[in-house]
């Protein structure tokens, strides 16, 4: 039986509560509690204190027989259980719905019990069993979690709600079916005893929880119990004496009316749906609705049984619930998961045949927060959500933000390829209006990539990787732009994402090699030793050359490892060929990165390698670009000079492509000069190119005048090898004389091969 609402004073020592909540059952209470004196005392008085608050808010309203401090005490467990998932690490949110089931269990079934927990849960729970909770993740360290406590009160108050509705329905639908079986207990019993099952059927009818209804087969109501009539607003005029065909409701779904025609005919016994109805206010009232076909002792329909459950509070929590789990939070956008739903729908050519995609990315925007602060940078993301919503207002266009400065905008239509560009650029002429934020004008710019094409031939997530591709190609060609969708770009960037992933495994799975192309001295053509040249042998693409991975290497810092075993591994080679030659000193040279010039470690692991292969350093030549060294300052230069002064060469590599300043030879550490193959590329031709001639030559007497040899790399013929040679060129490498091979490979040049001739 229902108790009646009492108030007491707090207990002995426990402060009482601030207010009674806002709303629910708390309200019910005779007097405002005072202000909680805060969360002293152990562990154990604060969980009671906070059982004590929330007992007063729901025993009012509670139906049961147990005295106000026994229900007390039965909820200071379900207390602790709280306290201790607040603290959880990991946190689990499915606590919420254990005790939300718990108060159901203890027939706290009435909705003010809910919204009253729900109530004390967020005006109390942090306060007792919050920051300061001993054993909690800030205990004793100063740390104020405040926030991070709200955020899972907030959760555990959706798993209470979530919890409660579950339970509570699935007792409304055992009480159902406790109904529905005494009904067909009162009807077989009424061959034997009708008159005493009348008095059965009429106690069930009159006190059952959920809204029954007995109607005639033509469909007028001829009987309703208060439930039912409370459920509509308790007006009688509104319920009785209409028929059911007069309860129609636009959102009722077509196979409702057809079921109940189908009953009525005696063609099935019943049927249960979700109905709407509107209440004599005009009010929406929700139901879960099971009607049953009655039959008279021969098995002849008689009337139609209704049984009505009033879901409208948990349709109206789980519609709120639904849009916080698919919406943003801060620009009330749709998030990813709605817009993937968006997004789905239209790839799959429901309602249109065609789609196009914008995916933005404001440029700089990490500026504005690194400079004005995340809360001002949240609000230029909250302009730009409402301008971007300005811009999608036609049929079938939706926008969404994906997380950080990333939104999209889609449009679906029979021809998207226009519509899809119009509005890009009604979204960057939006954007170029500047923001006044703090004080100061911010112009705001961003990178657009398009995907536009027919539904049916992608996926939502291979839509959105190449629009993502897309769009920073387009941040790549200076931003503030779109770029549409380009299949063997996405192919190109696929590539190189998959190889970029794949370079950390394929160092150590050793798939990695070395090349060896030989360097000749142009006046007898002996080798003078090899360049090391590194390959990938990848499973899937093949043999792949330094220029596919190599620049790869450089921007995720792998370069780092792989140049010191291609060091490594060189500079063992160097050693074999001397230990299998009687000793001959053969030079072996090993190219270094940009990133490997600024690595703290760079001498000490070439003095490393050197010393445990027990390589000469004058056998290693270090080959450096020009480009890496224009306006290189002494700190950069310092390992270098090191090096040389150890006694390894160091090669200009690629020079005459870096426009130096000549003059700036005579202060970089070199040895060597390799002259870029652009400068050589005209004397292939018969006769030689003058100008290319003159060039080469000035070159060749300059590095001369400073002491330098001079490599020439790209000799692919003889005539341009006899042009060298007499040019004064020292080294050489090139087709002419030998492709990158393997090691062994190094001896076997003839001189006949390798010496030039001017035929």
């Amino acid at each position: 039986m229902r108790l009646p609402a009492q108030t007491a004073g707090a207990p002995a020592g426990a402060a009482a509560p601030a207010a009674a909540p806002a709303h629910g059952a708390g309200a019910a209470t005779s007097a405002a509690p005072e202000p909680p004196a805060g969360p002293k005392g152990g562990i154990d008085d604060r969980i009671a204190r906070f059982a004590t608050i929330w007992g007063r808010a729901i025993f009012p309203v509670t139906a049961t027989s147990l005295t106000r401090t026994e229900f007390e005490r039965h909820l200071v467990p379900l207390t602790r259980t709280l306290a201790e998932a607040l603290h959880a690490r990991p946190f689990d949110a499915a606590v919420g719905q254990r005790v939300g089931a718990e108060l159901i269990a203890v027939h706290c079934t009435d909705p003010e019990a809910l919204s009253g927990t729900l109530g004390v849960i967020e005006s109390y729970l942090v306060l007792y069993c919050g920051p300061g909770w001993p054993g909690g993740p800030g205990a004793g360290s100063g740390m104020d979690d405040t926030e991070e406590y709200r955020a899972r009160c907030a959760r555990l108050q959706h798993g209470i709600a979530a919890g409660f509705a579950r339970a509570l329905r699935e007792r409304t639908l055992k009480e159902q079916e406790a109904i529905a079986r005494s009904a067909l207990t009162a009807r077989i019993d009424a061959q034997q005893a009708l008159h005493a099952s009348e008095e059965r059927f009429r106690a069930v009818f009159e006190g059952a929880a959920v809204g029954i209804g007995i109607a005639d087969l033509d469909g007028n109501i001829l009987e309703v119990n208060d439930a039912l009539l409370q459920m509509f607003g308790g007006l009688e005029g509104h319920v009785r004496g209409r028929k059911v065909s007069e309860w129609g409701h636009p959102d009722d779904t077509p196979h409702v009316w057809r079921m109940h025609g189908e009953l009525v005919r005696g063609e099935r016994e019943n049927f249960r749906v979700e109905k709407p109805y509107y209440r004599h206010d005009g009010t929406v009232l929700w139901t879960n609705l099971t009607v049953s076909l009655l039959r008279d002792a021969d098995g002849v329909p008689r009337y139609q049984l209704a049984l009505m459950e009033d879901t409208t509070e948990r349709r109206l929590l789980n519609l709120r619930l639904r849009y916080e789990a698919t919406h943003d939070a801060l620009t009330g956008l749709p998030n990813r998961t709605l817009f993937f739903e968006r997004l789905e729908k239209a790839l799959s050519g429901a309602g249109a045949s065609r789609f196009g995609l914008c995916y933005l990315d404001l440029d700089g925007f990490k500026a504005v927060n690194d400079s004005l602060g995340h809360s001002a940078g949240d609000r230029l993301l909250v302009e730009v959500a409402d301008r971007l919503q300005s811009c999608a207002t036609g049929p079938g266009e939706v926008v969404a933000r994906l997380g950080g400065d990333e939104f999209v905008a889609l449009t679906t239509g029979p021809d998207t390829e226009q519509e899809v560009t119009d509005l890009a650029v009604r979204i960057l002429s939006a954007l170029s209006t500047p923001i006044r934020l703090e004080g100061r004008e911010l112009t705001v710019r961003g990178s657009i990539g398009i995907v536009e094409g027919p539904a049916r031939e992608r996926t939502p997530a291979e839509v959105l990787r190449s629009a993502d591709i897309t769009m920073y190609r387009a941040k790549a060609a200076g931003g503030n732009r779109f770029e549409f969708a380009d299949a063997e770009a996405d192919a190109r960037a696929i590539t190189r994402h998959g190889l970029t992933n794949a370079l950390p495994a394929a160092l150590e799975r050793g798939e990695f090699f070395i090349e060896y192309q030989p360097l000749v001295h142009m006046h007898d053509g002996s080798v003078h030793g090899a360049e090391a040249l590194v390959r990938w042998s990848h499973p899937q693409y093949g043999v792949l050359g330094p220029d596919r991975f190599i620049p790869l290497a450089e921007r995720t810092g792998l370069i780092v490892p792989l140049g010191r075993w291609v060091l490594e591994e060189a500079v063992r080679q160097a050693r074999n060929w001397q230990r299998q030659h009687g000793g001959s000193s053969l030079r072996v040279n090993v190219n270094l990165s940009p990133t490997q010039l600024h690595h703290p470690g760079l001498v000490a692991d070439t003095v490393a390698v050197l010393e445990k292969s027990g390589l000469a350093p004058g056998a290693l030549c270090l080959e450096v670009t020009e480009s890496a060294l224009i306006g290189a300052d002494d700190e950069l230069l310092e390992p270098l000079r090191r090096l040389a002064a150890l006694g390894v060469d160091i090669a200009l590599d690629d020079f005459g492509t870096g426009y130096s300043n000549l003059a700036n030879l005579r202060r970089l550490p070199v040895s060597v000069l390799k002259l870029d193959r652009s400068f050589t590329q005209g004397m292939q031709q018969n006769p030689a190119n003058p100008v290319d001639v003159k060039i080469v030559e000035g070159i060749v007497a300059l590095a001369h005048s400073l002491e330098l040899a001079v490599t020439v790399e790209g000799v692919e013929t003889g005539a341009q090898a006899a042009q060298l040679r007499d040019l004064g060129c020292d080294t050489a490498q090139g087709w002419y004389y030998a492709r990158p091979g393997a090691p062994d490979r190094i001896h076997t040049l003839s001189l006949s091969d390798a010496v030039p001739t001017a035929s």
